[in-house]
């Protein structure tokens, strides 16, 4: 009887301990895991290097999207598999940090994995393998800043120039690459500042991107001053106004009206008169307000109906309805101001400080192009700049868009940090040879996993060869005996030896001006190693059954 009720005791607490759902251990998951990095990694393969071709992307709604960028293709997708989504947080991040490379660093992520589980395979524990993942890692970003790296100071303006060209190179205006980038780099200068620190900063958030389909590509244009999309309430307004003290508000200015609901009863129909009345003066004193600080010229958010308009009109002031939050934001960074949510103080009456007020040289409404725009030109705390994009249809203003976006990162990077590389899978070739050469001097088990690592970045110089249509292993095989030989003091020059696809042999991209921000390189590897090493930490997999609810559970 007691053997029994230990029995029946151990079978009850397995009950309550057993999961609903399913569970994976092991190599299986491991297994799984590395597929959904390599089918992931074999979506935007194609995409990378200046021969990459495009993906056209279709949601549910059938909106269309064509597109070079790896961030934006792993954004549209909608993946399932938890540890293919650690590779598109992981494209997401690049973007945002570095803001080029989103393609490279996921192929390098997905490249560590499938070398991993080979190592795996032939009885070599994860835990060594990370260490070395780590270790080299480490070597490789020090290595790089150590040797491979060459200051923008030396090269000059053309350096950015060069930079933004490589960026493009891959994208839909890689043809007009030469305009582009200029306009790119003209741009980022326009926004350049200098903090206390002695620190340059690039805000290309001060940068705002317009698009306008028609024309072509060539006649997008830079804009001294913030561009906004949105012309003057009433035509009866002035057009110039110089100088410029502009007002941001986040409300309406439109005849205040009763909230749904609430009802008044008066027993004198003359009083109706006063109410409407009343509601009619409150907003023109909100209004007499703000132009009594000084504000000349006012954007708001909101609406403003016809009787406010004549307020305006009458006091020779600027108005601009419908604006974008965003937009205010930064005018109001711009011109020192500050965007104001309510008038209504800490005492609970209305007021309008003349703080709050921004200052401009000049607001001007101008013909550009096609479109009628809003310029606020020389705004006073920090300078701003404003790119209006022509294109021949949506999707390809949309595409212009993000390579545009990608240039200026990079560009920023450039200005901020001073040092770059030379790219074509130079990089990763000198690595490659390095962290082999690293490798045999090691006397642990961290040894093969290096040797792997080393192999792992010459995927990228291999698939930027066969997307150029060229022999692989032919040319990936002359870069790495190029980078071999650099160990000599004669031919030092050969670390800056990269790929040239469009004629299939291998030169100085140092010369050739094919350079990327360093900052990018070191990210790169550093997020891909990261990346690799949490899914390959992981050798368990339960997945929830879905919780029934009760109605399914009926049987009618």
């Amino acid at each position: 009887h007691v053997f029994f009720l230990f029995v029946r005791k151990m079978t009850d607490s397995q009950g309550q301990l057993s999961v609903r759902g399913e569970r994976t251990s092991g190599d299986s998951v491991r297994s799984q895991n590395v597929m959904a990095a390599s089918s992931i990694a074999n979506i935007v393969k194609s995409s990378l290097g200046p021969v990459g071709l495009d993906k056209m992307l279709v949601d549910d709604v059938g909106d269309v999207t064509i597109t070079n960028d790896g961030a934006t293709i792993l954004n549209l997708l909608e993946v399932e598999h938890p540890a293919a989504k650690v590779l598109v947080e992981l494209a997401q991040l690049q973007d945002e940090e570095v803001g080029d490379g989103t393609t490279s660093v996921v192929i390098i992520a997905a490249e560590l994995l499938k070398n991993a589980e080979e190592l795996v395979k032939l009885k070599i524990h994860p835990t060594s393998i990370i260490s070395g993942y780590r270790l080299a890692c480490r070597e490789a970003c020090k290595y790089i800043q150590d040797h491979l790296t060459v200051s923008s100071d030396e090269l000059g303006k053309e350096c950015l120039i060069s930079a933004a060209k490589t960026s493009m190179s891959s994208k839909l205006i890689g043809s007009d690459s030469e305009f582009f980038s200029k306009l790119a780099v003209d741009a980022c200068l326009a926004v350049k500042r200098t903090n206390v620190k002695g620190e340059v900063r690039c805000p290309i958030k001060s940068i705002n991107v317009l698009k306008a389909h028609g024309a072509s590509a060539q006649e997008s244009l830079l804009v001294n001053g913030y561009a906004l999309n949105c012309t003057v309430a009433s035509q009866a307004m002035v057009k110039k106004i110089s100088p410029a003290k502009i007002a941001c508000i986040d409300f309406d200015l439109q005849k205040s009206k009763m909230a749904f609901g609430v009802q008044v009863v008066v027993d004198d129909p003359d009083k109706l008169e006063e109410i409407r009345q009343r509601e009619a003066n409150m907003t023109k004193e909100k209004i007499q307000k703000i132009l009594e600080a000084g504000a000349n010229v006012v954007l708001t958010t909101g609406g403003i109906d016809d009787l406010s308009l004549k307020y305006f009109v009458e006091a020779g002031a600027m108005a601009v309805r419908r604006c974008k939050k965003a937009d205010l934001k930064r005018i109001a960074r711009a011109t020192g101001g500050q965007l104001v949510g309510t008038l209504t103080n800490l005492e609970g009456e209305d007021a309008f400080d003349s703080s709050f007020l921004g200052e401009a040289e000049e607001v001007v409404q101008e013909r550009i192009s096609d479109d009628e725009l809003t310029l606020i030109k020389k705004p006073k705390a920090h300078s701003s700049a404003s790119v209006i994009l022509r294109g021949a249809n949506d999707f390809m203003v949309d595409e212009m868009e993000r390579s545009l976006h990608d240039s200026l990162c990079v560009v920023r990077r450039v200005l901020e940090s001073k040092s770059l590389v030379a790219g074509g899978g130079a990089v990763e070739a000198a690595l490659s040879i390095y962290l082999e050469n690293y490798a045999t001097m090691l006397h642990s088990k961290e040894q093969m996993a290096i040797g792997s690592f080393a192999q792992s970045l010459l995927s990228i110089p291999r698939i930027l060869s066969v997307n150029a249509a060229q022999d692989a292993s032919d040319l990936v095989a002359k870069l790495r005996a190029y980078h071999r030989s650099q160990t000599d003091k004669e031919k030092v020059k050969y670390k800056w030896y990269g790929l040239d696809l469009l004629e299939g042999k291998v030169r100085d991209n140092r010369e050739s001006g094919v350079l990327e921000p360093s900052m990018s390189k070191v990210k790169c590897l550093k997020f891909a190693t990261e990346a690799a090493i949490t899914i390959l930490r992981i050798d368990d997999l339960i997945k929830l059954a879905p919780e029934k609810k009760p109605d399914e559970e009926m049987d009618y």
